[in-house]
C-alpha cells in the first residue's frame, strides 16, 4: 500500500512519475541516457547491474522490473537469482563477476570500496567509461530503491512484465510521453 496518502492504493512508480513530473522528467531523461546510451555494457549488462543493485537492496518493485527486462534483453533466466544466493555457478560472463562484486560493495556501504575492488573491474578488462557507468548506475538505483520503498510501491507481477516488455523494447523514454502535463503535480510555492 502506497504511503503517500495522494496516490492510488495499487500505486506504480508510473503514479509518482505523473504526479511529479518535474523532478522525474530529467530522472527518466538520466535513466535513459545512462541504460540505453552508449556505453562500453551492453543493455543487458546494465539492467543486470540494475537488477541486482535492487535485489541486494531488498525493493521487489525495481527488481522484479529490471530483472524481467535484464532477461528479456538476453540475460538468462535465474543468473540473477543465483547471484543473489551467492550460487558461484551463476550463468554471468567472468568480465561482469567484479563489475557485480563492486556493485554489491558499494551498494552495503558506500565507503567500502578499495583500490583492489576497482583494480579487478580494470584487470577483468573494463576502461574508466565503464567504470563511470558502473558507479552511476548503482547509484541510480539505490535512489530509485529507496523512492520506490519509501513510498510504499509495491510489486504488482503482471505489471512487472508489462514494464520489462516497454522497456526491452523501447528504453526509458515513452515513460517520459505518459507523464502528461506537467501542472498535474502538487501546486509549487513561490519563494520570496
Amino acid at each position: 500500500m502506497a504511503y503517500l496518502p495522494t496516490l492510488p492504493e495499487k500505486a506504480t512508480l508510473l503514479d509518482v512519475f505523473r504526479m511529479f513530473p518535474e523532478t522525474n522528467r530529467p530522472l527518466l531523461e538520466f535513466h535513459e541516457v545512462l541504460l540505453r546510451g552508449p556505453s562500453p555494457f551492453t543493455e543487458a549488462e546494465r539492467e543486470l547491474i540494475a537488477a541486482y543493485v535492487s535485489g541486494l537492496n531488498g525493493c521487489r518493485y525495481c527488481h522484479g522490473v529490471h530483472t524481467a527486462t535484464a532477461e528479456r534483453l538476453g540475460i538468462p533466466q535465474g543468473a540473477i537469482a543465483a547471484l543473489l544466493a551467492g550460487d558461484p555457478k551463476a550463468d554471468v560472463p567472468a568480465k561482469m563477476r567484479p563489475v557485480l562484486e563492486l556493485a554489491a560493495k558499494l551498494t552495503e556501504r558506500a565507503d567500502g570500496l578499495t583500490k583492489s575492488d576497482v583494480d579487478a573491474v580494470f584487470a577483468a578488462g573494463w576502461d574508466g567509461q565503464a567504470y563511470y557507468h558502473l558507479v552511476a548506475t548503482v547509484a541510480l538505483f539505490n535512489y530509485m530503491n529507496r523512492l520506490v520503498e519509501g513510498l510504499g510501491i509495491e510489486l504488482d507481477q503482471a505489471y512487472a512484465g508489462v514494464a520489462a516488455q516497454r522497456l526491452a523494447d523501447r528504453g526509458y523514454l515513452p515513460l517520459i510521453e505518459m507523464l502528461g502535463e506537467v501542472g498535474a503535480g502538487p501546486s509549487r510555492r513561490k519563494s520570496t
